[in-house]
């Protein structure tokens, strides 16, 4: 299923599943090369996808003798996409071939796989994690339970409806509640405000990066009625990436709404904790396990971390893992990857974290991603955090550059903010200021924007030199 956030997507998503198929979603991003890996990959039967996307759609399709079928929805109604009769429809003219608007639904069991969805691909070759029919129920279920979804809310899906994401907190939550949803294909914060005025959006769910870019935005009190926007919004969320402390408590304090921060991962369908309106929120943390899953802490040798007993403690760095309901059922046709991170019958996320004495989990960063500097480890998450307090840095990425004698050197990337500068010799002298020897950066670089992911992660590998 190769779409945008369109309302072809929801029709075509629960359409295979009401046949009892499996959906593999894709980025819409894919080139034909990466759409056929995936179409071959997951042994998909059929493409569905959309005309604004569609070169790439049909090359890749043509690319997989196995894959039998091409339906493409048209962006223009009125102009169909012109198929061939015998394996490439238009979506519309397939809906009304031959048979009666209502079908059975296929029985289908808890344990059956109802979603492939392929890793984001930031950290190596993607892999498609199969998600149970229970899986998706008890994460939709948790994530109406969490944003207190009703049918009166009207949820903003900006988070692309192929990421586990915008699928399962936005789009499963919001059919599960009854609820409204109002989509934007292509997120900009002056998209994004004028949909929230115009539909009375009540729940917002984004990256990092899309709370920036509204924060950030220079004409929101000329452009919109922001005391509507803010009266109608009552529960932000964010999850995908760590959220900067210093830009959820500004953004708080501008839009007077309360963000509840979670962490998931594809493969965890995706939510595994969060703050929750009901308990004390905690700035920079994760939260806590959601209801019927566990969470521990582990060392290199898995070893489980103790929780500390005393007010103001934190554990010892270790590697989140995590068990429940929530954990998919493997990765396709991948035994040993699967093996791999399932073990001891806890899923190994890759992320480290710490815990508090009250079980609240804080992301220090990926393990891939640790900087080790001279035989120390520095963790890019903090170092970013301080970096976010100076005054005049908008947006900032750190990750470790090679060094002959240090093994690595710790390199931050800035993005400014509007109108300002700086220079290299300012942000490091500010960063020695709040930070260990070992871990302020060296190196700074200026960027006039950062690489992301289609999801809106700042991609870390695409920061070459």
């Amino acid at each position: 299923l190769m779409m945008p956030n369109v309302p072809y997507f929801p029709i075509a998503y629960y359409g295979i599943l009401k046949t009892g198929a499996t959906v593999v979603p894709f980025n819409v991003l894919f080139t034909a090369r990466e759409v056929a890996f995936h179409i071959e990959d997951s042994d998909a039967v059929a493409l569905v996808g959309f005309s604004m996307f569609g070169e790439a759609a049909m090359e890749g399709f043509k690319q997989v003798d196995a894959c039998k079928h091409l339906i493409m929805a048209s962006a223009d109604p009125s102009k169909p996409f012109e198929g061939d009769g015998e394996t490439i429809f238009d979506f519309n003219q397939f809906l009304g071939m031959g048979g009666s608007p209502v079908f059975d639904t296929v029985q289908t069991m808890p344990d059956d796989t109802a979603v492939i969805l392929y890793t984001s691909g930031t950290t190596g070759t993607p892999k498609g994690a199969e998600l149970t029919h229970s899986n998706m129920v008890m994460n939709a279920m948790g994530s109406q339970r969490l944003v207190d979804g009703k049918p009166s809310d009207v949820a903003l899906a900006t988070l692309p409806l192929f990421h586990s994401f915008g699928q399962t907190v936005i789009m499963n939550m919001a059919f599960f509640s009854g609820a409204t949803i109002t989509l934007l294909p292509r997120f900009s914060a002056q998209a994004a405000f004028q949909i929230m005025e115009r539909d009375n959006v009540t729940i917002f769910a984004g990256v990092p990066t899309m709370y920036w870019a509204l924060y950030s935005y220079p004409h929101a009190e000329e452009e919109f009625d922001m005391d509507k926007i803010v009266r109608n919004l009552h529960t932000a969320v964010s999850g995908g990436a760590a959220l900067p402390v210093e830009l959820l408590r500004n953004f708080e304090a501008r839009f007077n709404v309360p963000i509840l921060e979670g962490y998931g991962l594809s493969e965890t369908s995706p939510v595994a904790s969060f703050n929750v309106r009901w308990k004390e929120r905690k700035p920079g943390s994760i939260g806590i396990p959601i209801w019927g899953v566990q969470m521990a802490l582990v060392d290199e040798n898995d070893n489980f971390i103790p929780k500390p007993t005393e007010p103001g403690q934190f554990s010892e760095v270790g590697e989140i893992v995590i068990r429940g309901h929530n954990v998919m059922k493997g990765y396709y046709k991948r035994p040993e990857a699967t093996a791999e991170v399932m073990r001891g019958d806890w899923f190994h996320s890759g992320d480290l974290g710490r815990m508090d004495h009250e079980g609240y989990y804080f992301i220090v960063d990926r393990k891939k991603e640790m900087i080790i500097r001279g035989g120390y480890n520095v963790y890019p998450r903090e170092i970013e955090e301080y970096l976010m307090t100076h005054p005049k840095v908008s947006l900032v990425a750190v990750k470790g550059a090679p060094h002959p004698t240090h093994g690595e050197e710790v390199k931050a990337y800035i993005v400014l903010k509007e109108g300002e500068t700086a220079t290299e010799e300012e942000i490091i002298e500010f960063a020695k200021q709040g930070l260990a020897a070992y871990k302020y950066p060296r190196l700074v670089e200026f960027r006039t924007s950062l690489p992301m992911t289609a999801t809106g992660k700042i991609l870390k590998r695409a920061l070459i030199d």
